[in-house]
């Protein structure tokens, strides 16, 4: 019982993660970034004003406090609860990450907005994501009572990792096109300036076409992780992957409406907040069938077959 209350924690912090990085996209979507100009207090106050950019950002800020005691919470419970030493070293890991996350949220404001920095505290998020979902699922039921039933014959883990990367790196592409304001920089969908290849006459182009053409390359990992998936005929497995397709098509429709409506807050803060959860959906894809797969065996090597055969 006390083990299920600590996967029901570890949800709600997951849960949590993904809602501030839906608030992280409304900062930027609104372009509140520098409504507050110091860090850590909000012009020397621990709750100012409510109004303009300071709620996105204060906003922001709070919830992120939020977050943070809540992993501090889970590390501490962990901690005193957990025999695995491997889940135990996750909990203070993803309790670090969390805490370099808040130090680069804060250099962010004080170096007024640089892009690798920026960049950098987005990517975080994606990562500390990530391991709150290892975290929780660790505890969960299914991790804790669930043995190996088949072997891995489609590939699952495999490609499940390869999805995940690319996800990751289609993300690390959204960042930087997002704090090198590069998000019209070919404004019209699903043509580039009318043509299917634009003229790369400003880096804004080049990333913005360069996201949208790794964009087919998530579509496409996450088809073949869907088919890999299903192959194997364990729901658990098919459930998330075909979550992470349907994530997917939502995906690319927000992409087009956050070029269509001139970035408007809504489609592109979702557009932000969707990315992880596809992200989020891979991971947890590829960690299922880690626990529910056996490993494919290595095809022998020729003179263990020749002996054999002999």
């Amino acid at each position: 019982m006390f083990e299920a209350w600590r996967y029901r924690f570890g949800v709600l912090t997951v849960g949590a993660t993904l809602f501030l990085i839906f608030v992280g996209g409304l900062v930027t979507s609104t372009g509140s970034g520098l409504a507050v100009p110091d860090w850590p207090l909000s012009y020397g106050m621990v709750m100012p004003p409510m109004v303009g950019g300071i709620f996105f950002e204060h906003g922001h800020r709070m919830v992120a406090a939020t977050v943070g005691f809540l992993m501090l919470v889970l590390a501490l419970w962990t901690a005193r609860s957990e025999p695995r030493a491997g889940v135990r070293r996750l909990a203070w890991t993803a309790l670090g990450v969390v805490i370099a996350q808040g130090l680069l949220g804060g250099l962010t404001v004080l170096f007024l907005l640089p892009t690798a920095v920026s960049v950098s505290h987005a990517c975080l998020a994606q990562t500390f994501f990530c391991l709150t979902i290892a975290l929780a699922y660790c505890s969960s039921r299914e991790w804790l009572a669930a043995a190996p039933v088949q072997v891995d014959r489609a590939g699952v883990s495999g490609v499940a990792a390869v999805a995940t990367g690319i996800v990751f790196a289609q993300l690390l592409l959204g960042a930087l096109m997002r704090h090198l304001h590069a998000g019209l920089a070919i404004p019209d969908f699903p043509l580039s300036f009318g043509r299917l290849v634009p003229p790369f006459e400003t880096q804004g182009v080049a990333i913005h076409f360069s996201h949208r053409l790794l964009a087919i390359g998530v579509l496409m990992a996450v088809v073949c992780l869907y088919l890999a998936a299903r192959r194997t005929g364990l729901a658990p497995l098919h459930r998330t992957a075909a979550f992470a397709l349907a994530l997917v098509v939502l995906q690319v429709s927000l992409g087009a409406l956050t070029v269509l409506t001139a970035r408007a807050v809504l489609p592109t803060t979702l557009h932000v907040v969707t990315g992880a959860a596809i992200l989020g959906a891979c991971f947890f894809t590829a960690l299922r069938a880690r626990r529910l797969l056996l490993p494919s065996p290595a095809a022998p090597e020729p003179v263990a077959m020749a002996r054999a055969a002999a």
